[in-house]
């Protein structure tokens, strides 16, 4: 059987504000993802630490601090020492458009801005793990594969 996706969704640093969190998580969950949050005030290290031991596909950041020219491009170099670079990072709070391009350039694979549908959040992450992972893309039964051959 196929693995599900697996999403982590961190808040890291000193932001208390969580609601998009929250709602983001419980549609990735809605939507038949595995969703692993990890409370308000985590550290860089703590989320990269908890997205491998949980084998997730990707990390997902809520940042409404101002701080993500710094958090985001520490948790990039992070997975890349812990040689974890195939776990995507996306993210999502107050983030200025020329930052996003220069994170983006970073290696940050996509930001959602405020008021974002989480369907287009269900809609990219089903896209980009499923290309990257033919372990969450459906497979044909062997009886259909060999229904095809005859």
């Amino acid at each position: 059987m196929d693995r599900k996706i697996r999403v982590l969704v961190g808040k890291p640093g000193l932001d208390g504000h969580d609601r998009g969190a929250k709602v983001v998580a419980a549609a990735l969950r809605d939507a038949g993802m595995e969703v692993i949050y990890t409370g308000l005030h985590q550290t860089c290290e703590s989320i990269v630490e908890a997205a491998i031991q949980e084998d997730v596909h990707i990390i997902g950041l809520s940042i409404l601090s101002g701080a993500h020219m710094t958090i985001f491009p520490k948790v990039l170099s992070l997975l890349e020492k812990k040689q974890a670079k195939a776990i995507i990072v996306i993210g999502g709070g107050i983030i200025p458009r020329e930052d996003m391009k220069k994170l983006e350039k970073k290696g940050v694979k996509k930001l959602f801005g405020p008021g974002t549908p989480t369907t287009e959040i269900v809609h990219w992450i089903r896209e980009n793990v499923g290309a990257r992972s033919g372990k969450t893309r459906p497979r044909k039964s062997k009886k259909t594969r060999s229904a095809k051959k005859r």
